[in-house]
């Protein structure tokens, strides 16, 4: 990471409707935008970055939520602002008041997460961030139907159990996750930033 900070933002992202709970704790440096939050969520996750996203986030008393993600002007959400992740930072969202968020990854599946900040500590020079230091349980599979398909998937009752027939929803190893760096997967989405 390129960019110097002082601060770290510990958050717990937790997979909404899964019981047993699928969660990630991950640390993240304070200079990161709502775009390097999600390229961090989808590495500790193991999401595939394939779909859409988006974050919903209560900045103050007033019951509206501010969206980040990236805008379409043909989505037909004239009444609600849609800001660009990548301009926003978190530092500027959350807060010890303010420290919930939602998080929607691939709009058809609808996979939801919260996210809680927990913690702001100081940058650990020994340190590199982001890194993801707790979680349980396997991420779902990319494009398995949503909750539905991976509790089928769970259960062993999947109609594409052949295909699942590897994957164990048990298995989650908070130190294999890698964390790719988010200027480079911008560039590989977008182009030049």
């Amino acid at each position: 990471m390129k960019k110097d900070f002082k601060q770290v933002y510990q958050f717990k992202i937790t997979l909404k409707n899964t019981k047993p709970s699928v969660w990630r704790r991950i640390q993240v440096p304070d200079t990161y935008t709502f775009w390097d939050l999600h390229v961090a969520i989808q590495d500790a996750m193991g999401w595939e970055d394939a779909h859409l996203h988006e974050f919903k986030i209560r900045q103050s008393t007033l019951k509206r939520k501010t969206i980040f993600r990236i805008p379409d002007e043909d989505s037909g959400w004239d009444i609600i602002e849609i800001l660009p992740g990548w301009k926003h930072k978190i530092a500027d969202n959350f807060s010890i008041d303010f420290k919930k968020a939602e998080y929607t990854y691939d709009f058809g599946d609808d996979w939801e997460h919260i996210i809680t900040l927990e913690k702001i500590l100081p940058r650990d020079k020994g340190v590199s961030y982001p890194r993801c230091i707790q979680g349980k349980r396997a991420c779902p599979p990319e494009d398995c139907g949503g909750i539905w398909g991976y509790e089928e998937i769970c259960q062993g009752k999947s109609e594409f159990q052949d295909y699942y027939k590897d994957f164990d929803p048990k298995c989650f190893e908070a130190n294999n996750v890698h964390f790719d760096n988010p200027e480079k997967r911008w560039k590989i989405a977008f182009g030049q930033r």
